[in-house]
């Protein structure tokens, strides 16, 4: 370990070594119980050359969720090509989706649980991610929509309604895989989207599900 602090390299390098070890940590033990102790020595460096690159562990912390944050969204938008019909763009999504948060399960535990409840700045980082990602979704819908309807009949706000809706099942199906040993990121895919696609083509189709007539 001693061979490692002394060792020289780029700064940026050190610094993604660095939020390596504190998303490792963060994600496994929680941003209270997490100590800047652990997450030097897992990086092998000292502690006060992590203050010195990140000044605290706010800072540290906002920088993982930035990083991950960041990366979940890349990865969902390359698995999408938009030259493929809308379900196809969708099933590639939530597959990128799926496969990501499976393969970074600590940095998901620091988007979905961690994040979400330590109050600010924290949970405006992730709010800023999750709504480029419905907002991504929403043109997916719109996409589908227009495929469905030359003269699209869907009202924008219920376009929204359900890129949210799917965005949030999404993020409790990752975090329930992610929990339960044997299902995969392909598996949670798929149920998610035999879940939403069933009921949104027979929306796109023009026949909704309209509530029984109340007495």
């Amino acid at each position: 370990m001693g061979g490692a602090k002394t060792k020289r390299m780029p700064r940026a390098v050190r610094e993604q070594q660095m939020l390596d070890a504190a998303v490792r940590i963060f994600g496994q033990r929680g941003y209270m119980a997490a100590s800047m102790d652990e997450i030097a020595e897992l990086a092998g460096v000292s502690k006060p050359l992590v203050y010195l690159y990140l000044n605290s562990k706010e800072d540290l912390f906002t920088a993982c969720i930035r990083r991950e944050a960041a990366a979940l969204t890349e990865a969902v938008r390359a698995g999408v090509r938009t030259d493929l019909p809308a379900d196809q763009q969708l099933w590639d999504g939530l597959k990128a989706f799926f496969a990501h948060t499976a393969e970074h399960p600590d940095a998901w535990s620091v988007l979905h649980l961690q994040a979400r409840t330590h109050g600010e700045p924290f949970t405006g980082e992730v709010a800023a991610m999750r709504e480029e990602i419905v907002a991504f979704v929403t043109r997916l819908v719109a996409v589908a929509a227009r495929e469905a309807h030359r003269d699209p009949d869907l009202a924008e706000h219920e376009v929204a309604g359900l890129a949210e809706a799917l965005v949030g099942a999404a993020e409790s199906l990752a975090a329930w895989a992610n929990g339960t040993p044997g299902i995969t990121a392909r598996e949670a895919a798929a149920t998610l989207m035999n879940f939403a696609w069933s009921g949104m083509g027979n929306l796109m189709r023009g026949r909704p599900w309209v509530p029984p007539t109340e007495a």
